[in-house]
């Protein structure tokens, strides 16, 4: 073509060696091979024609969110001679429909982030991880916080629900890790953080909630009620952490931990990892947060409750028991998300793991044999039908020799002989020991020989020392008493 604008068309086909028949049906057709080619009719007749536009459109417009799999549900139930092979054929002209025809779609807004403007913080259901501790399920969720323009991550194990404490608690662990604090605090509508009491309410934050952000000088805000993606941000980065926590539960080959703090550093150093691969973004953003607070403001719920004859107190459903010598007197509890720290006044008395309750109609127990031992051992058949029997065990093989000589003794010789077993275990310090040769005897089919086992933990005899104390002369002392001190500006030295 390029020659044919200065040369006639024979000439121009004889010099790029095209014949001049050639040439003469390009100047008659100049359109490429491929565009004159029309388009490629049905070689099969369409297996949908006669239900399109009768049956399949109406439903698509009669319930715009329908699956493909439900619309062909429906068309065999009403023809049972239709072939169920035309799914295929059936999701290309449904989506070709939508794409033409169907309702407008949101849109989702893509947001360029400042340094050191926003931090969001949710909490994500974690027990599809199967982490279990020393054997047994751990049901837990992550508190996770993360900044929106350089990624630091904070994630902290929940034991309870998404309560204030559990999130003022990780929200201040987070900031004082990152050693700055963002403008905007943004959560979804957490009950802990915002009243919720009406749909178009804008400021029902919570006092305490309030509080926290007013110490911190953060702004409070969130995204509306069901629209995950305005939390996008952190909502995205929850798979990511749980993957990232997956793999490594892989590589380490179990998903058991010898107790909840090894489950905690574990988290720490799977988010430690993916810090440090942005550590670059997170320097740039640390320059432009705000200042920390000189300390951190209260993270836990406060309640005064008294001690009764039990020799506990109940908080939300579940009965916790201390030392009997503070039955009678008032405890102010601070409520933690995994413990509670009792104080009699200022004094700290007892730290004790946060309990829950059983089910919706019966409570939990938080208990510990040691602190019951001396009155039950006045009282052994008190542990026949104690409502905490089975949680008073400090291991499953101290129940299963309960069991054991329950059913070869009378019910008062069993009781006896297990609560002097269990003072044993707390009189020598032998729980795990003890243990150990229970297990071996109910294995063997034998019961515990209490007066064996007596003599076995019995205190080792030491023969007491004889000591042999030498006396000074006492005319060591008078000749100390002739020592005289040099004056402090003497050359001569000290006087020996």
């Amino acid at each position: 073509m390029s020659y044919r604008q200065t040369l006639s068309p024979e000439a121009a086909a004889a010099k790029v060696g095209f014949s001049t028949a050639t040439a003469y049906r390009i100047e008659a057709d100049p359109r490429l091979p491929s565009q004159k080619k029309g388009p490629r009719g049905r070689r099969r007749p369409d297996p949908l024609a006669p239900y399109w536009d009768s049956e399949i459109v109406p439903i698509l417009k009669a319930a715009p969110g329908i699956r493909v799999i439900g619309v062909l549900d429906e068309l065999r139930r009403r023809h049972p001679e239709l072939n169920p092979n035309i799914r295929r054929t059936l999701e290309r002209r449904i989506n070709a429909w939508r794409a033409l025809n169907g309702p407008e779609r949101d849109v989702i807004f893509r947001q360029e982030h400042e340094p050191g403007r926003l931090g969001l913080s949710d909490f994500t259901d974690a027990s599809a991880l199967g982490i279990t501790i020393a054997g047994r399920a751990l049901e837990h969720r992550l508190y996770h916080f993360r900044l929106a323009f350089s990624g630091f991550e904070h994630a902290s194990v929940v034991l309870g629900g998404e309560s204030f404490v559990a999130l003022a608690e990780g929200l201040q662990d987070a900031l004082w890790a990152l050693g700055g604090v963002p403008k905007e605090h943004r959560s979804d509508s957490l009950s802990a953080a915002f009243r919720n009491l009406m749909a178009d309410a804008q400021q029902d934050l919570t006092q305490r909630y309030q509080s926290l952000m007013r110490h911190y000088d953060m702004e409070p805000s969130r995204n509306n009620a069901g629209i995950a993606h305005e939390n996008g941000s952190i909502e995205s980065a929850h798979g990511h952490l749980k993957q990232a926590l997956e793999d490594a539960l892989l590589l380490r080959g179990t998903r058991d931990f010898a107790d909840l703090d090894a489950y905690r550093a574990f988290v720490d150093e799977v988010v430690g990892r993916r810090n440090a691969n942005n550590r670059k973004r997170i320097e740039l953003e640390r320059t432009k947060l705000g200042n920390l607070p000189q300390r951190r403001t209260t993270d836990f719920e406060e309640k005064v409750i008294p001690v009764t004859s039990s020799g506990g107190f109940i908080l939300r459903r579940v009965f916790y028991m201390v030392p009997s010598r503070l039955i009678g007197h008032r405890l102010r509890v601070r409520i933690f998300d995994d413990r509670l720290e009792c104080f009699l006044g200022a004094t700290l008395v007892a730290t004790l793991r946060r309990g829950q309750p059983v089910s919706e109609s019966k409570g939990g127990h938080v208990v510990d044999y040691r602190y019951v031992i001396h009155a039950l051992r006045r009282k052994p058949m008190a542990l026949l039908n104690l409502v905490y029997r089975d949680q008073l065990f400090p291991r499953p093989v101290y129940k299963r020799t309960f069991e054991a000589l329950q059913e070869r003794c009378d019910d008062r010789h069993a009781c006896k002989v297990m609560v002097e077993l269990l003072m044993l275990a707390h009189e020598r310090a032998c729980e795990a020991e003890l243990a150990d040769v229970l297990a071996a005897e109910i294995d063997a089919g034998r019961l515990p020989n209490l007066a064996a086992l007596c003599a076995r933990f019995r205190p080792e005899e030491t023969p007491i020392p004889n000591v042999t104390v030498d006396l000074v002369p006492l005319g060591a002392y008078d000749e100390l008493a002739s020592i005289t001190a040099v004056p402090a500006n003497s050359n001569s030295g000290v006087a020996a």
